[in-house]
């Protein structure tokens, strides 16, 4: 459940209607040499949300609710994992971003997270921006440890994952971490 002007600024909800799940809206992608080619893939679903907790749980209904549109509900599973992991991650660098002092002047905008799926009906592909630069980062964590293992999950869950920095005259600037889920 979306709770208005708490977790989501922008983007159609999934569910009101087929359009407004294959559409993609702002701010559009520049491709990058990883990914596979995305820009003909027919499905497309964006969100942007703000960097908070809740909004890790928003992401992950989103995902559900395209993929249910999308009659791709064998992806359900293993996609809603993958956004779990990576949106709490863009959550978290979004909270470092949050605690960095600010120049004088320089204005506090809010900070937020862009969530993205793409698919061709054969494989999802899941990106999310955050306004941090540093690279998520696979750890070796202790058997008692209670967390560092999102990473490692992503990487054992998709079929190839990356993180890179986007460019172009949008000025996203940030990083895109992404994660391919094939049959």
């Amino acid at each position: 459940m979306t709770v208005p002007g708490i977790d989501t600024l922008s983007g159609p909800p999934a569910a009101s209607s087929r359009r407004a799940v294959r559409r993609s809206v702002e701010p559009a992608l520049q491709p990058h040499p990883e990914l596979p080619c995305t820009h003909e893939w027919p499905l497309r679903s964006y969100r942007e949300l703000r960097a908070l907790p809740a909004s890790v749980r928003s992401a992950r209904l989103q995902a559900r609710k395209a993929l249910r549109e999308w009659r791709m509900e064998g992806f359900t599973d293993p996609v809603e994992l993958l956004v779990s992991e990576i949106t709490t991650n863009a959550v978290r660098a979004s909270a470092m971003i949050a605690d960095l002092p600010r120049a004088a002047g320089q204005a506090r905008r809010a900070l937020r997270v862009r969530f993205w799926l793409t698919s061709n009906r054969e494989s999802v592909l899941i990106r999310v921006w955050d306004g941090g630069r540093c690279q998520p980062v696979r750890q070796d964590a202790e058997l008692d440890a209670e967390a560092g293992r999102g990473m490692l999950l992503v990487e054992t869950l998709s079929a190839q994952w990356g993180c890179y920095a986007p460019e172009g005259p949008d000025g996203l600037g940030g990083k895109i971490v992404w994660a391919l889920c094939a049959e």
